[in-house]
């Protein structure tokens, strides 16, 4: 699961038990040798899901780590990408990864751009929030972006309830749940909390215009589109 450069289960434990941001300074030095960074596949399939909506001259990657989302940015925006996460260790590691591009640090929660962007994307990270938090981050995505931008950002859909898969998010989301319940600081990480449907609902509560279309080449994976 891990690469031999990856995180040892003693650090992953110590992150298991920080808070999300001190979690992910601890974990950002081997995070790209991990499971956890977004798979290049997904990476690609979006950049030719997108490729017909735009042109796009700025771009956003909201939650970036350690700016995995900067290759799905690069080829579809002609001028400044940025990436925004609250984290400083992943802005640190994406920094030298990417030099080209705009580091922010900051809480998505209450972003600091006003009508600057007309692409934002985020990958992997949307489970951080509880379902409480998430109309606070549609609204300031949709602050970000300029009027006609879109926010893009893929979901997968439920796995079946016969499959290995299910069975271990449940398994992963309740051992969160408890773990959360005994110790403090908490660690916010719901994958189960993400279903496309409520999602669609906050999006367009935000004042987006919403659609969804499907990742041929990432099993049971759609794209969310939310247009200003």
């Amino acid at each position: 699961m891990f690469s031999a450069d990856g995180p040892t289960l003693r650090e992953l434990a110590v992150q298991a038990l920080s808070s999300v941001e001190g979690g992910y300074d601890r974990l950002a030095p081997k995070f790209d040798h991990t499971p956890f960074r977004t798979p290049d596949s997904i990476l690609t399939a979006t950049v030719d899901a997108l490729a017909g909506h735009g042109p796009f001259q700025t771009g956003l990657d909201v939650c970036t780590g350690t700016g995995a989302g900067m290759r799905a940015l690069r080829p579809l925006c002609d001028g400044l990408i940025t990436g925004v996460d609250f984290s400083a260790g992943m802005i640190g590691r994406a920094r030298d990864t990417h030099p080209d591009a705009t580091w922010v640090r900051a809480d998505v929660r209450s972003l600091p751009f006003v009508t600057g962007f007309d692409l934002a994307v985020s990958f992997g990270a949307l489970g951080h929030f509880l379902p409480a938090e998430r109309p606070g981050l549609f609204a300031g995505v949709y602050r970000a972006l300029r009027p006609g931008g879109l926010f893009a950002f893929p979901i997968g859909e439920p796995a079946p309830v016969t499959s290995v898969a299910h069975w271990a998010l449940l398994g992963f989301d309740t051992a969160m749940r408890v773990r959360n319940a005994v110790w403090r600081p908490p660690f916010v990480m719901y994958y189960r909390t993400m279903r496309i449907e409520p999602v669609r609902d906050e999006l367009a509560a935000a004042g987006f215009t919403v659609t969804d279309v499907d990742l041929p080449a990432v099993n049971r994976c759609r794209l969310v589109l939310a247009r200003k």
